[in-house]
């Protein structure tokens, strides 16, 4: 590849982020003082001073708006990152080292996180939603560890391995809410694997 077409492409794919962070931006703003219900697609188009057909190249609906808050490529850089880990380890402490790694570099901010968690349960469709993105989380995990460790027999221990890490992912998120984001999510998440080995 020519080193003229990446310069070429930084300023639209800037221009791209930009965008679809202003979108997702001025719909979570719109959701939350006129109710995600009440929040049409032509209001946050309007607000982000976007057509209706320039939204829909971006998101699909309402929902993915919220979605996007919620992983904000966390699926993606998860399985990227456990891929990143070294085979000498254990395949759960492999998991458990790209969690707190990705948990230190995005710096959840408690009270953005609740807004859309609050959002996130305003209905069925969005719960179900919700509880998807953790199943993506697993199956990304699951998918890196069999790279890493490509032996078919492995397989059903791996799956296993991915199910209890977004497991304790999931109970490391539910206790800092719990406690409204005193400690940062690495320390709870610390415990929930030191819990889980505790017990196995």
């Amino acid at each position: 590849m020519e080193s003229s077409a990446p310069k070429e492409e930084r300023p639209r794919e800037r221009k791209r982020r930009e965008t679809l962070h202003r979108i997702a931006e001025q719909g979570l703003k719109l959701f939350l003082t006129r109710g995600y219900e009440a929040t049409t697609l032509d209001a946050i188009a309007e607000a982000a001073g976007i057509s209706r057909r320039t939204f829909f190249y971006y998101f699909k609906s309402k929902e993915e708006i919220l979605l996007a808050w919620q992983d904000g490529g966390f699926t993606e850089t998860l399985r990227t990152t456990v891929l990143e880990q070294s085979t000498r380890q254990s395949p759960l402490n492999a998991v458990k080292n790209a969690l707190l790694e990705l948990t230190i570099r995005f710096q959840a901010d408690y009270k953005q996180t609740r807004v859309i968690e609050r959002l996130m349960c305003a209905n069925e469709s969005l719960r179900i939603r919700h509880q998807a993105k953790y199943v993506e989380k697993e199956q990304a995990v699951f998918d890196a560890l069999c790279q890493m460790w490509p032996q078919p027999k492995r397989q059903p221990a791996l799956r296993i391995v991915a199910m209890i890490s977004i497991g304790a992912l999931r109970l490391a998120i539910d206790n800092w809410n719990r406690d409204q984001g005193k400690r940062p999510i690495a320390i709870y998440l610390k415990e929930a694997f030191a819990d889980l080995k505790s017990e196995i």
